[in-house]
């Protein structure tokens, strides 16, 4: 490699103690905090040209990814129509444009559920442009789309766009009719709007100077914003505040929530300025949701929770579904027992029947339940042919419609949208996502494997590769994540098909601390427990060698915001076992982070990684594995650190001083970057092409680490 630079840039060292616990901690590089200081951005800048240096000759092959990108990808698309009210709801996209366009057409025949049949680029009959991206984002280097909603007599649209990337947003309404905006504007809102029934009346959320929405507002059209109504105000930070709508439209739902504990209010929707009313009260660490249904004639509530099963007399780990009067929610009858193999995770309702979501052996699982004259009819689990899917309801916005809209997708499977008609069972294909070019879904393959953790535990894998890939080590990308519950379920990518034609190998570890296996899974890769994900992702890496299917020498290691914190952690455990690591808004700095409270969602998180400000117990076990105090005088394999200014859920200070200390303290002579987009958020760049863009140049730092290119 050449650089018309050969020195990387260092930062200068500013001592700063932090005490806490009779632990005095010096950080040479908390000054990077203010991002308004010239310095600050002077050394982002410097980094951000030593990386370009040091990536330059990968630009050939950079741009080879993105056009294989582009050219697999119908530029020209558009969404499977979704019915509601008197209109299809669809988007499209426009080849050499960034962002979609949403429409909506007449419906011609009201008891025709049949989409209509669409083609790219052909404006359907009487087709009507909601909101168009690309307008919007003219003269902004970042556009989001936070809210969208539609009025319920079809005529009025809510929505609200962040041109900054801190996810604040300005929110806006159209009259669809006259397709004039109205003079309503209300800016520093959070994502997201409620309509009323009546039309008149919306309600939004703010949020609090951590970025916690925590206040929900009554806006009547017309009328100025310092009338706004305050109508939900949650004090305690730990929680977060929602609002929205049953599918039925009769009520409207408050939701607070921490990471352990919910609570739900509810109003009737054609009363907006009414008073909500709680439906069960929080009791900590008892999580519930609840939705509308009519059964048997009779409104009623179908509650999921995680208390106490009447059954077992065993707190319902993996949640339980029960019945209960709209007037007395306390009231409930069991429908679904709780199973310590699967995992309960959603309830929908519809007038005619109810839709399970579920999860056993890490795959998503979904079942109809018909409602009948007279309660329930018999529950039918979807099945499906592949070893590792994800499938899930989407696009079912109406409460009477007779068929239930769901997404299919697998490694080798681009997504596919079918409507499942619930009367006969039949399983409709509407559309496949199209994949140009010569891709063959027969030339690749995917499998579970099985890796076992220090303690004993069997922690899957999903591997994807090319069949015709020979016998021996290859080049593999092992992505992760594990926090939130959250679970890394099988998905296609166009992109990724520039990795796989390559002969990498790819893989995710579901490393305890996500939700695979069940709430568990979870619960024993947080607080106290949370080393389990990193030794659970180590022990991954271990298998993939011990078995063949790669190499330390060709085995790079991937994962983004908590999974940057899993990055982080395995390069300071076994920075042996990889050629090089892929850090994505990394949450490298998290016990300094977690011990401000003033820092955007610190309160919230203490539930997920404890309180080291009250705790002593959980300052030391937090201290213990926090990437950035535990980088040593040592060999690290290559690492590519990619953050954002304007980042908001983890602050690019956070990877900015974990490269600071790496390059003032490692030995050896392994690859050190640090690439900081200076105009985005926590998602990075916006527009698809941009954000191909930056695929590709992950992409080919990874190929080139990984040895599956040379330059």
């Amino acid at each position: 490699m050449t650089s018309s630079n050969p020195i990387p840039p260092v930062a200068k060292k500013v001592p700063f103690e932090r005490v806490h616990h009779g632990h005095t901690f010096v950080d040479d590089y908390e000054w990077l905090r203010d991002k308004e200081s010239p310095d600050v951005v002077a050394y982002l800048e410097a980094e951000n040209a030593w990386t370009d240096a040091q990536t330059a000759h990968l630009a050939p092959l950079r741009e080879s990814i993105f056009e294989e990108i582009k050219s697999r990808t119908q530029e020209t698309d558009m969404s499977v129509p979704a019915r509601m009210g008197d209109w299809w709801y669809y988007a499209r996209t426009v080849e050499g444009k960034q962002y979609g366009i949403q429409c909506r057409a007449p419906i011609t025949d009201a008891d025709d559920w049949t989409p209509p049949e669409v083609t790219p680029g052909v404006d359907l009959p009487g087709e009507q442009v909601l909101l168009d991206g690309n307008v919007e984002a003219e003269g902004h280097e970042f556009f989001s789309i936070g809210a969208f909603s539609i009025s319920q007599d079809g005529t009025l649209l809510a929505y609200s766009t962040d041109v900054v990337g801190d996810e604040r947003y300005t929110l806006r309404f159209k009259n669809l009719e006259t397709g004039e905006l109205l003079a309503d504007e209300i800016t520093g809102t959070a994502p997201g709007a409620t309509w009323a029934l009546d039309h008149s009346h919306v309600f939004y959320q703010t949020v609090d100077e951590s970025w916690r929405p925590d206040t929900v507002w009554r806006h009547k059209l017309g009328t100025p914003r310092d009338e706004d109504v305050k109508v939900f105000h949650e004090p305690d930070e730990r929680y977060w505040v929602s609002i929205g709508s049953t599918r039925s439209e009769k009520y409207l739902m408050i939701w607070v929530g921490s990471k352990i504990t919910t609570e739900g209010w509810i109003l009737e929707s054609d009363n907006p300025t009414g008073e909500f009313r709680v439906l069960l009260p929080r009791r900590e660490g008892v999580e519930y949701g609840a939705e509308h249904a009519v059964i048997g004639g009779r409104d009623r509530l179908l509650i999921m929770h995680n208390d106490v099963d009447p059954a077992t007399g065993e707190k319902a780990e993996n949640f339980v579904l029960a019945e209960a009067p709209v007037d007395d929610p306390s009231s409930m009858r069991t429908l679904v027992e709780h199973r310590h193999d699967v995992r309960l995770e959603d309830v929908e309702a519809f007038e005619g029947h109810l839709v399970l979501g579920y999860r056993r052996e890490a795959l998503t699982r979904v079942a109809v339940w018909p409602l009948t004259e007279d309660g329930y009819g018999e529950l039918t689990e979807l099945e499906f042919d592949e070893e590792l899917f994800a499938v899930g309801p989407g696009g079912n916005p109406e409460w009477k419609q007779p068929v239930l809209r769901l997404g299919f997708t697998s490694f080798i499977t681009p997504t596919r949208v079918y409507d499942y008609v619930v009367s006969t069972g039949e399983l409709l294909l509407r559309k496949e996502q199209p994949v140009l070019g010569d891709f063959d879904p027969a030339r690749y393959e995917q499998r579970r494997e099985w890796a076992t953790a220090e303690d004993g535990t069997r922690i899957p894998l999903s591997v994807v590769q090319r069949k015709d890939l020979t016998d021996g080590p290859a080049p593999t990308l092992l992505y992760g994540y594990g926090s939130y519950e959250a679970s890394i379920d099988p998905g296609f990518s166009v992109a990724r098909l520039s990795l796989l034609d390559r002969g990498m190998v790819f893989v995710v570890a579901h490393v305890r601390g996500g939700g695979e296996m069940g709430r568990h899974w979870y619960e024993n890769g947080k607080t106290l427990t949370k080393k389990n994900t990193f030794t659970d992702f180590v022990a991954c890496a271990r298998h993939l060698v011990d078995e063949g299917v790669t190499s330390p020498d060709r085995l790079v290691a991937d994962g983004g915001s908590a999974g940057g914190l899993l990055m982080g952690a395995v390069a300071n455990i076994a920075p042996e076992l990889f050629a090089g690591i892929l850090a994505n808004v990394p949450f490298v700095d998290p016990l300094t982070s977690i011990l401000d409270p003033s820092l955007p969602l610190t309160v919230i998180e203490w539930d997920e990684w404890g309180n080291p400000l009250d705790d002593p117990a959980v300052y030391e076990y937090m201290r213990s594995y926090s990437p950035y105090e535990n980088v040593e005088a040592k060999d690290y394999p290559a690492i590519l650190a990619i953050t954002s200014i304007n980042d908001t859920r983890v602050l690019y200070v956070e990877p900015a001083k974990w490269v600071a200390k790496l390059r003032a303290t490692k030995t050896g002579d392994s690859q050190l970057l640090l690439k900081t987009e200076m105009s985005a958020g926590h998602g990075g760049v916006s527009g698809r092409y941009e954000k191909w863009r930056e695929v590709a140049f992950e992409f080919a730092w990874v190929l080139e680490t990984s040895g599956a290119y040379r330059a």
